[in-house]
């Protein structure tokens, strides 16, 4: 493909004799030092001839050769003046022009720039970004003329970034004044390591110039520095989407009633296996659909995680009210049986779930900073969920039941409210959100038998923050729980982080030991 590439680009170049090269600048391509090879490679590339395509592809594919005194393109069983484009005989011995990585970084260079001038929008805005990372000083000139013929909003912000970067290693100060000044303006950590040099007086003699890198570091480092926080803020949001998910349910089942459910973090992985049983359908039965399984793995999710909550319910919880340590106890070995049941059934190893093509990818904040879409999702999905169980909680006759026996049992059963079918549906619904927060879950971690046990802590310390049956609390604990974590891991590590959180957990609830948001009523007294 390279040489039929190199030999279309002859054809063309024949039709265009009287654009041909300069044969003693494409002579100079064959010299002995490399610095001049530079030299005549940027002398090539800075008229934007259209022939030095021809020639410089040629050159970093190893089909330029020297014979005598002329520079010679030979692909196959053909030859070509390298200058001209036109075909010649093939001459006896010609010798190979050697390209060492110096000239291929430098070819490279001049390839991409050449494109700017190319009719395509996408080939030119694709050279601007190529551009970005290697740029030397002799291209100043062609990016000059690339900069004034260019009309594209995006290309032309490039380009003029490409240019300042190109003006450092000009020999007037002003210019290379003007072109720190210009490149302080991004938030590049590229931009960064270009003007980094330039701090040291070795290699920037001009005071001025100096100060003014040093400036521009400190003002990209900033800038680098906020994006990187609110990088891990938004983090913190989505594992905050995540802990609400799963407190939501244990809210709601400890608020009516009052179990520690140490296998609540099982229905979390309940509901992930319930995306990945749907993925696996849908590759095997509907391929087309793919990137719909995941809506439809939510209310599969949701309905297999309710209904093992139920069975639990039903067979051993219900046995054990009011026993809080055996409750504890048996919950933690439903934990273990529900583990073991999905090593069985899909294997001790991780399971991949795949995102949908409409999740992957992200919107570009900053140049460092990517939110990606799968999070920005899970955020909105975990909002939703809320949405719907408040209007649960509080508009339907479902809801005023759990509340009822929430605030106060004995005389919700007195006034007819069935308490223990009560209980069971409240389980199924916390049970049912849980296997939610698995899909959501499912999307942005590895899907295992194990993976429950991470969460089933920080969701009982989002309830205990904020407040037993607090729909209120359990948000805002979540929200405040994922991000302070997260900024604090990029701080102190993951390690200091959890140890912090739980100090700062122990401290709140000795002075709060009701919550963020605590029940009012005569149950309360």
């Amino acid at each position: 493909m390279k040489k039929i590439l190199i030999a279309l680009l002859l054809s063309l170049g024949s039709l265009s004799a009287l654009a041909a090269l300069d044969p003693g600048r494409v002579r100079q391509l064959a010299a002995e030092d490399s610095s001049d090879k530079v030299a005549a490679i940027q002398q090539i590339t800075e008229n934007a001839d259209p022939d030095a395509v021809r020639v410089l592809t040629a050159m970093s594919e190893d089909s330029l050769y020297l014979a005598g005194d002329k520079a010679v393109i030979i692909t196959d069983d053909s030859a070509f003046d390298a200058a001209t484009g036109e075909a010649i005989k093939m001459p006896a011995n010609p010798e190979s022009i050697t390209v060492n990585n110096r000239i291929r970084g430098e070819l490279a260079s001049a390839l991409a720039a050449l494109k700017l001038f190319d009719a395509d929008r996408e080939v030119r805005l694709a050279s601007a970004e190529e551009l970005q990372s290697k740029v030397s000083a002799g291209m100043a000139p062609l990016l000059k003329k690339a900069l004034d013929k260019e009309s594209d909003a995006e290309i032309k912000a490039l380009l003029k970034l490409a240019y300042a970067q190109a003006n450092l290693g000009n020999a007037d100060p002003v210019a290379r004044l003007a072109a720190v000044k210009a490149l302080a303006e991004t938030s590049s950590p590229v931009i960064k390591s270009v003007l980094l040099p330039l701090t040291d007086k070795a290699n920037e003699p001009d005071d001025k110039v100096r100060y003014e890198a040093i400036a521009a570091v400190k003002a990209i480092d900033g800038r680098l520095a906020l994006a990187e926080n609110v990088g891990q803020a938004f983090s913190g949001l989505s594992l905050g989407s995540i802990l609400l998910l799963g407190a939501l349910g244990l809210a709601i089942t400890y608020g009516v009633m009052g179990i520690i459910n140490m296998a609540h973090g099982e229905l979390l992985m309940v509901g992930a296996y319930a995306t990945y049983g749907m993925q696996t359908l849908f590759r095997a039965y509907f391929p087309d659909a793919i990137d719909w399984y995941l809506p439809a793995a939510i209310p599969v999710a949701f309905f297999a995680a309710a209904l093992v909550g139920v069975i639990m319910e039903r067979t051993v919880i219900r046995w054990l009210y009011g026993r809080t340590l055996e409750t504890l106890l048996a919950t933690w070995g439903l934990s273990l049986v529900l583990i073991q049941s999905a090593r069985v059934l899909f294997g001790a190893q991780n399971v991949e779930v795949a995102n949908p093509s409409w999740m992957s990818g992200g919107i570009e904040v900053l140049p460092n900073l990517i939110l990606p879409w799968n999070r920005i999702i899970i955020v909105g999905f975990a909002i939703f969920v809320l949405l719907l169980v408040w209007l649960l909680m509080n508009k339907t006759r479902l809801g005023m039941f759990v509340r009822a026996v929430t605030q106060n049992r004995p005389m919700a059963g007195c006034v007819g409210v069935p308490t223990s079918r009560i209980d069971t549906m409240a389980f199924a619904l916390g049970a049912g959100i849980a296997g939610l927060g698995g899909v959501a879950l499912s999307q942005i971690s590895n899907v295992g038998p194990d993976m429950g046990q991470g969460y089933i802590v920080d969701s009982f310390m989002v309830v205990v923050v904020g407040g037993v049956g607090q729909l209120a609390g359990a948000v805002w604990a979540a929200l405040g729980l994922g991000i302070f974590s997260k900024l604090l891991e990029g701080w102190a590590g993951a390690v200091i982080a959890k140890i912090s959180i739980l100090v700062c957990i122990i401290i709140f609830i000795q002075k709060r030991p009701q919550g963020i948001f605590a029940l009012k009523g005569r149950f309360v007294e």
